[in-house]
């Protein structure tokens, strides 16, 4: 069984959630887990590497724990650590968007092109359709074309198609070819670290710190939905409710497949329009979530 840490709540309901999880694990595996999500938030990822091996220790063949694995060594930028705990979770969890948006992250910091390892790929459907999403998110909107033509899904097919032809035409000639510079994307500001360092402050309550660095994660990726709820969370958080509404919105229109990530951008609109009063709306958000549309 896979927890998903893509996509999370804030951070009382991910705690929650992690917590429901874990209730069949010791509380050895307990404890180091929590412990490695702490250490990696505040950026000590030689001990969160530590906390996480220990949970592997106890349960060897969790993704989650090689997810985490390779998060922790990304950001310590030991990369062929990171890249083989990476393939090890997308072996575990091959419908998880994040896991591949990570292994990807983690090829480019190597400058390594996805085609060397292909082979270790899960033969997945999933990972198909995820391949042509990470690559219309990151912008590289060629490679994603490319990879879109392997998806059996009609209806993202044609959805993702139409949003990638509609950025090539804006883009222009300014368009990104298949594949950003090498050191364009390494280190803390790339799109999976910016995003770990997001989810440890949600996940550690620090919300003054999570405001700043969530609008430097939509500045830098204005693509990436998850960016633009995590600075919706950190406005709620700061007390101003009515631009979290404008900018949730704006992640949603960013937004392909991902139900889980849909489901909490709801969940934070539903929650920023009751403390504007709209009852109405907020009611209306939470029936999507509970219709799962």
């Amino acid at each position: 069984m896979y927890v998903a840490t893509c996509g999370p709540l804030h951070a009382q309901e991910g705690q929650k959630s992690a917590e429901l999880y874990l209730e069949e694990y010791t509380d050895a595996f307990q404890e180091s887990f929590f412990e490695g999500l702490k250490q990696k938030g505040i950026g000590n990822y030689d001990r969160a590497i530590g906390s996480f091996l220990k949970c592997k220790e106890l349960e060897p063949s969790l993704a989650v724990v090689d997810h985490e694995l390779a998060k922790s060594h990304f950001l310590a930028k030991q990369y062929p650590q990171a890249q083989e705990y990476a393939l090890a979770a997308l072996a575990g969890a091959p419908a998880d968007y994040w896991v591949l948006e990570q292994l990807v992250a983690i090829l480019d910091a190597q400058g390594i092109p996805l085609e060397t390892i292909e082979e270790r790929l899960p033969r997945d459907a999933k990972v198909k359709e995820n391949l042509a999403l990470v690559h219309y998110q990151l912008g590289q909107y060629t490679a994603a074309l490319q990879f879109l033509e392997g998806v059996d899904n009609p209806s993202l097919k044609a959805g993702l198609s139409r949003k990638i032809t509609d950025s090539l035409r804006e883009a222009g000639p300014s368009a990104k070819p298949p594949g950003i510079p090498h050191e364009a994307r390494t280190g803390e500001g790339t799109a999976p670290a910016l995003r770990a360092r997001l989810e440890g402050m949600m996940e550690s309550g620090d919300h003054a710190a999570l405001l700043p660095l969530a609008r430097e994660a939509v500045a830098n990726y204005p693509l990436q939905p998850y960016f633009y709820y995590a600075q919706g969370v950190a406005l709620i958080e700061a007390g101003d409710p009515a631009k979290a509404v404008e900018v949730l919105g704006s992640g949603l229109d960013f937004l392909v497949g991902d139900l889980p990530l849909r489901n909490n951008i709801y969940r934070e609109l539903a929650r920023a329009h009751t403390l504007l009063g709209n009852l109405q709306k907020a009611n209306g958000y939470l029936n999507k979530i509970n219709a799962g549309s």
